[in-house]
């Protein structure tokens, strides 16, 4: 059976997961891997958090404590706001020593294939501390779409922008100091160098990229493709194990493959199994199924950076779907920590059943474009297309609880099975979309709810609800753990497609508000 492996990456350990976080990778990522599992796949589910992002430094100056200490209460807050959402990653990536080593072993490995050049890079510089200043450190325009926003992944256009090659450069640390540009010898990724591999290889994803994906590979591969920092000369981060570049760190945005292997080897073990290491479930022997969930504005790194590291060592399987999606807004405007604008998971599920945020989130998605997210329509949409649908459906079966078995048609069997079917095309990775997911939920739930059953198709009615139920169940999670002895997902072909009867029970009613 082939292993697939879904992987959110984490985000920058410098704050609580907001609805903008969960509405895209988290919840996607767990959706899919809950629907696998029930359809009886081999699934691993790994995130965590990304600990060694210089953002963490710059927030933890704004809110005057130490980053060591904002990056441990962070991931603290993911871990626990993902439970409080019903999100259940097999693995959840922490800073510690073993990944600490697992990052330095991996760019060994790279160093030691030869994969790694020294080449004399701009950085934006500080005469007055002597300091260099990349990523969160520096802000200016971005060289390709003119969006103003720190070095690194363009929020704007995707892109990866050297420090150095930012426009009008200004220090986030001190913007009155004066910046200038000086080289640096570093340790670097040529990606120009993987251009054959890289083309064929996102040929071959070509009909399953989304379209910013797929937009952002055609810009890249339409120009030279540049020298990636894997060190950078800083002091925050994982310190570079090279003789080449002493005092330097490892670049955090370059971790992605490491930490990526590091998440599937804890998941793994959270399962009960043992890993030889970080690495061994990515050989391409064992031929795993890789599925990456995450924002459109990381493309660069996992989809290109990662796989041409990938393919740099060699003997690993590379990725088979890359999941993205666009901003989530809140109130019509972006999510902002920094100007309290701004609504947690771990607030939102304090005062609203995470049923009806699971399936909001899902339906208003941003799977291909910017959505948003109100309270007023969250409580419009989920009380008219869920909550009160539901609970007349459950009304419905309940009234046959108790009286015995009840048979079931051919015409009803065939039914669920289209039911299956339509629940899958959203779930699936390759054409995964939560957005279409809960379109479906929508339907299906509004044709059950306009079914006038009568004693002589009950048996069909309660039928298609409990296969509605197991279909719904990665969404609905709290309301099928209750209704349901187990979530499993009846197949074409299988006994659990086959049934001729069913007992009716009594089904939990959706409850709560959205205030």
């Amino acid at each position: 059976m082939v292993r697939t492996m879904v992987i959110a990456p984490g985000p920058t350990a410098n704050g609580d997961l907001h609805l903008g976080h969960l509405a895209g990778p988290f919840l996607s990522a767990d959706v899919c891997a809950r629907f696998a599992r029930a359809a009886g796949r081999d699934v691993l589910f790994g995130t965590g958090v990304h600990f060694t992002q210089n953002y963490i430094v710059t927030t933890a100056r704004r809110l005057g404590v130490p980053p060591e200490e904002l990056r441990t209460r962070s991931g603290a807050q993911v871990e626990a706001t993902l439970a409080a959402l019903g999100i259940a990653p097999d693995g959840f990536v922490h800073f510690d020593d073993r990944y600490v080593k697992g990052v330095q072993a991996f760019f060994d490995r790279l160093h030691g294939v030869g994969a790694l050049k020294r080449r004399a890079v701009p950085f934006p510089y500080v005469a007055r501390t002597g300091e260099f200043l990349t990523d969160a450190y520096v802000r200016g325009g971005c060289p390709v779409c003119l969006s103003e926003g720190c070095a690194g992944l363009c929020e704007g256009c995707g892109h990866w922008n050297g420090s150095g090659e930012l426009l009008d450069p200004r220090s986030t640390l001190e913007p009155e100091d004066e910046v200038e540009v000086r080289e640096a010898e570093v340790l670097v990724l040529p990606l120009e160098e993987y251009r054959p591999a890289l083309t064929a290889y996102f040929a071959g994803l070509s009909a399953t990229m989304r379209p910013r994906l797929a937009r952002l590979v055609e810009e890249l591969l339409a120009r030279p493709l540049p020298d990636y920092p894997v060190t950078l000369p800083i002091s925050w981060g994982i310190p570079a194990p090279f003789a080449e570049t002493p005092g330097q760190v490892l670049y955090a945005d370059a971790e992605v493959v490491a930490w990526s292997m590091h998440t599937s080897a804890l998941a793994a073990e959270h399962r009960g199994e043992v890993t030889a290491a970080d690495d061994a479930l990515w050989y391409a022997e064992a031929a795993p199924e890789v599925v990456y969930f995450f924002g459109s504005d990381a493309s660069f790194a996992f989809a290109l950076v990662g796989v041409a590291m990938l393919m740099a060592l060699g003997g690993y399987a590379l990725p088979a779907h890359f999941v993205t999606n666009e901003f989530y807004e809140l109130d019509n405007d972006k999510f902002s920590s920094s100007r309290g604008h701004v609504v947690t998971g771990q607030e939102l599920a304090a005062q609203v059943p995470r049923d009806l945020i699971r399936y909001y989130l899902a339906a208003t998605g941003p799977d291909f474009q910017r959505t948003n997210f109100t309270r007023d329509a969250m409580a419009k949409v989920t009380g008219e297309r869920l909550l009160d649908p539901w609970n007349r459906v459950a009304e419905k079966a309940g009234r046959f609880a108790g009286g015995g078995a009840l048979p079931v048609s051919e015409a009803s069997r065939q039914a669920a099975a289209r039911m299956v079917e339509r629940f899958a095309g959203g779930y699936d990775p390759r054409r995964f979309s939560l957005t279409a997911a809960a379109f479906t939920l929508t339907e299906q739930l509004a044709r059950l709810d306009r079914w006038e059953v009568t004693a002589a198709d009950a048996g069909d009615f309660c039928h298609q609800v409990d296969v509605f139920l197991r279909c719904a169940a990665p969404l609905l999670v709290d309301l099928a753990g209750k209704a349901l002895p187990d979530l499993a997902i009846p197949q074409k072909g299988t006994a659990g497609a086959a049934v001729e009867q069913i007992v009716p029970r009594v089904l939990p009613r959706l409850t709560g508000t959205v205030r």
